[in-house]
């Protein structure tokens, strides 16, 4: 399986994941396509902002081909519970 492939069953998913496992991913799939968080720190009342871009800024240093592969094998664990 390749990214992009992994990247359209996990948005088709029947059942919503948590929002860690969401987190997962967003912060999977940002690195993969964006590279190290670029964005200032949200403020403290922003709470789904400080989520994401904290989910993201764990995978500082992550090749793009590493988060790729993270985000392939996240798939891979998460879909038996929500495809």
């Amino acid at each position: 399986m390749d990214f992009a492939t992994a990247q359209e069953k996990a948005k088709s998913f029947t059942k919503k994941p948590s929002d860690d496992i969401f987190l997962e991913f967003y912060g999977l799939y940002k690195q993969a396509t964006v590279g190290d968080c670029n964005i200032s720190k949200p403020g403290a009342l922003d709470l789904k902002g400080k989520a994401k871009y904290e989910a993201w800024n764990k995978n500082k240093g992550m090749s793009a081909d590493d988060a790729k592969a993270a985000y392939i094998k996240a798939y891979e664990k998460y879909a038996p519970q929500y495809a």
